[in-house]
C-alpha cells in the first residue's frame, strides 16, 4: 500500500466520522463507562496525541533513515492532559483538522520511506508503511469506540 492510498483511507475516515463525533453531546462525551476507563473526550484526546506523535515519527523517519522513537505512555498522558476538562467541540475540531493535516504529510512522502525501519520503544521494528498503516488503524479502532462500529481497522479486509 502507498503512502498516498494510506493518506486517501485516513481523509476518508475523518470526513465520515467527523458529523457523528460533532453530534454528540458534551454530557455524553464526558461520562466515563466504567471506573478505570476512558470517557469519550479522553479517547479523542489520545487520538489527537497519537496524530501529535506519529506525525513526528513519519517526517523525522522520512527525513533521517533509520530511528528509535521512545514509548508512548497513554494512560500518563491521558491524566496529564485532561481532555474530560476541554470543550467537545474544540476537541473534534482539532483532531479533524490535525488528522486532514497528517494526511497532508503522508501524501508527501516518498515512497522511498515505506521501507525506513522504525523503533517506538519495546516494539518490534517495524517498517515506516506499517506504522502509517497502524496509525489509521488505530484511530478506527478508536472511532469505533465513541461512535460504534463503522470502520473496518484491518488494512486488506472488506
Amino acid at each position: 500500500m502507498t503512502f498516498i492510498a494510506i493518506a486517501d483511507d485516513l481523509r476518508r475516515t475523518v470526513n465520515d466520522a467527523q458529523g457523528a463525533l460533532q453530534s454528540l453531546s458534551e454530557k455524553d462525551t464526558s461520562e466515563r463507562p466504567q471506573p478505570g476507563k476512558w470517557s469519550k473526550k479522553e479517547i479523542l484526546g489520545h487520538l489527537i496525541d497519537s496524530a501529535t506523535n506519529n506525525h513526528q515519527r513519519f517526517v523525522r523517519a522520512a527525513l533521517y533513515g533509520p530511528l528509535i522513537f521512545p514509548g508512548y505512555e497513554q494512560d500518563a498522558l491521558a491524566k496529564l492532559q485532561r481532555a474530560n476538562d476541554v470543550d467537545w467541540s474544540l476537541l473534534v475540531r482539532l483532531w479533524e483538522s490535525y488528522n486532514l493535516f497528517v494526511a497532508h504529510v503522508l501524501a508527501c512522502l516518498p515512497e522511498s520511506a515505506a521501507s525506513v525501519p522504525c523503533t517506538i520503544g519495546n516494539n518490534p521494528t517495524a517498517t515506516l508503511e506499517f506504522v502509517a498503516q497502524d496509525y489509521v488503524a488505530h484511530l478506527k479502532h478508536h472511532l469505533n469506540q465513541i461512535i460504534g462500529k463503522r470502520f473496518e481497522t484491518a488494512y486488506g479486509a472488506k
